[in-house]
């Protein structure tokens, strides 16, 4: 196979790093400086592989002559908790279901309203999931696609796709279109029995507006995977027991992570061989 000049922008995955060293002309970002890296191997980089922590960025981009193709290491994934678990864990740790008795009546996931923003691959796997458990699937995005999901319901609009969900779960892409897509008219209307999950990305979700919403009550909870400012939380949410927060984990499987990377190996060798890409962005 030609050699492939393959630009790995941080040391996220061995496995990645160790195929990529295997199969191309591998260069690490992190062990010279970015102007000495530049200077000496600029026009030999082909292609960038990073992450959605560590991406190239435009100055990056126009620094490299010779770049034909960027790859992404990242994913998301769906992480729905209604019945409470979290604090029924600490519940029996806490030996209050020996002290207490049995723990408070929660509400069943079966036969919720499930919203999705984004019916995409994870989008699609979500709603997949939530099928199994009877529960009725919308959905909005830019266009309806109503021949290939003809048993779901499209809203033309989040605020109405929220208004009939109880579950509403964002998976969609960020751009500027869908930054704070979530907004408070948003969760206004998903109303205070109602669940917001974010496993897109932080700033889908007006995050000042969700927490002042959680706290009044306007909002019933919320599971978050994904934050603003990470790793930085905002410390209301840390007290609430109506929230379930994970650290950017919801790809976080050494499964998925593999299958990550083999996506970023797959599509690096598709390019090469002038094949079409496997997961392309146009």
């Amino acid at each position: 196979m030609e050699s492939l000049g393959v630009l790995l922008l941080h040391p996220f995955n061995a496995y990645l790093e160790q195929e990529l060293d295997r199969r191309f002309r591998l260069y690490r970002f992190w062990e010279t400086p970015r102007e000495e890296f530049l200077r000496a191997h600029a026009g030999a980089v082909r292609a960038v592989v990073g992450n959605a922590s560590y991406g190239a960025d435009a100055a990056l981009i126009d620094a490299l002559p010779a770049l034909e193709i960027v790859a992404s290491f990242s994913v998301g994934i769906d992480r729905v908790d209604l019945a409470k678990i979290p604090q029924a864990d600490r519940y029996v740790r806490a030996g209050l279901w020996k002290s207490r008795g049995d723990y408070t009546l929660t509400t069943r996931f079966s036969g919720k309203r499930v919203g999705i923003i984004g019916l995409g691959r994870i989008g699609q796997a979500v709603a997949k999931r939530v099928e199994a458990f009877d529960c009725p699937v919308s959905y909005h995005q830019r266009t309806e696609q109503r021949a290939t999901y003809p048993s779901y319901t499209y809203y033309p609009s989040v605020v109405e796709l929220a208004a009939n969900s109880d579950v509403l779960v964002v998976a969609c892409p960020l751009n500027a279109q869908t930054r704070h897509i979530v907004s408070r008219e948003v969760m206004e209307a998903l109303g205070p029995s109602g669940v917001l999950i974010n496993v897109g990305r932080g700033p889908h979700v007006d995050e000042r507006e969700m927490v002042a919403a959680l706290a009044d009550g306007r909002l019933g909870g919320a599971g978050l995977d994904v934050f603003e400012d990470e790793p930085n939380v905002p410390e209301a949410l840390l007290g609430m027991d109506n929230v379930v927060l994970l650290p950017h984990v919801g790809s976080g499987t050494n499964e998925t992570r593999k299958a990550m990377a083999d996506l970023v190996l797959g599509n690096l060798e598709a390019h090469v061989l002038s094949k079409p890409l496997l997961t392309p962005v146009v």
